[in-house]
């Protein structure tokens, strides 16, 4: 299998991003994931094409309200490995990296964060960890079990005619934040040739459009687990999305899972609302579930 390893100096003097790097190996490749702070953890799943520094925003306040943050970058993106095969890419295989990698982590009792891609890949280790978890938030996210939005279709097509994907335009395009440009080429920094976003390139492609297409099953059960799922749960969408709309997208997931409660608007946010409003969505989760024992002197 050929793969491509991200310079490391690639990585050297990103704004607001000076956490130290955490590796583990999973089958050969090497898998990256930010651990700081101490507390209660948060576990971040990011999406596409994006890695975790998306998080950094929550990151900070999430460690000054007393929280342990956790950001692992999925195989193909941030710093973690990226295999050049885009056949390598599947929903199950990132979802079997990324249970094998968070093994090597201690992990108790956490909230679980998802976004994008994040959702249908850490909805599904939740349910299937859910001894490991105590809360769930999700934001602008969804499970593909055959429906998609036509601001989806949209996303999709350009991907597809469109493989080496222009990461720093799409990020862009997708907030309502005018990036400064060493934000633009912090997002690029982990894909500096077309090969490098083989992952990035796949996931669109990755999205079932019909019942019986890979991923379609898999995700109906992890609908089925969360229609269960009895432990709290924050549901926090951006007011201007056009690829999971609101209050329609997230309102899939209050109706589905009995202890969301009513949707949070995170108001003047795109698709990528943690880098628009990553400290108002903090906010919201301290609402929901409190702030740490450990951090009510702070």
């Amino acid at each position: 299998m050929d793969v491509f390893r991200t310079p490391d100096e690639r990585f050297e003097g990103l704004p607001g991003f000076s956490y130290e790097p955490h590796y583990v190996q999973v089958d050969g490749l090497r898998m990256h994931h930010v651990d700081e702070g101490s507390g209660p953890t948060v576990l971040c799943f990011h999406g596409e094409p994006d890695w975790s520094y998306l998080y950094r925003h929550m990151l900070d306040a999430l460690v000054a309200s007393g929280h342990r943050v956790v950001c692992p970058d999925l195989a193909g993106f941030g710093r973690s490995d990226k295999p050049t095969d885009h056949g390598w890419y599947t929903y199950d295989r990132h979802v079997e990296y990324a249970t094998r990698q968070l093994e090597q982590l201690e992990l108790d009792d956490v909230t679980v964060v998802v976004q994008d891609w994040g959702g249908p890949i850490g909805l599904r280790w939740a349910v299937e960890h859910a001894d490991q978890v105590g809360r769930l938030v999700i934001l602008n996210t969804g499970l593909f079990t055959g429906r998609v939005s036509k601001g989806f279709m949209a996303w999709r097509e350009f991907a597809e005619r469109n493989p080496d994907l222009p990461i720093g335009m799409i990020m862009q395009g997708a907030t309502t934040t005018d990036l400064a440009p060493d934000v633009v080429a912090a997002y690029e920094a982990p894909f500096p040739t077309a090969e490098s976003k083989a992952g990035a390139a796949r996931f669109p492609l990755l999205v079932p459009l019909k019942p019986d297409q890979p991923g379609a099953a898999e995700m109906l059960e992890v609908r089925d687990a969360l229609s269960r799922w009895e432990k709290p749960a924050l549901v926090a969408f951006s007011d201007g999305d056009p690829v999971f709309p609101y209050p329609q997208a997230g309102e899939q997931f209050t109706e589905l899972i009995p202890a969301a409660g009513e949707q949070v608007r995170i108001e003047g946010a795109a698709h990528f609302l943690q880098e628009d409003r990553g400290p108002q969505i903090v906010e919201a989760m301290l609402a929901a579930f409190g702030r740490p024992a450990s951090a009510a002197g702070r």
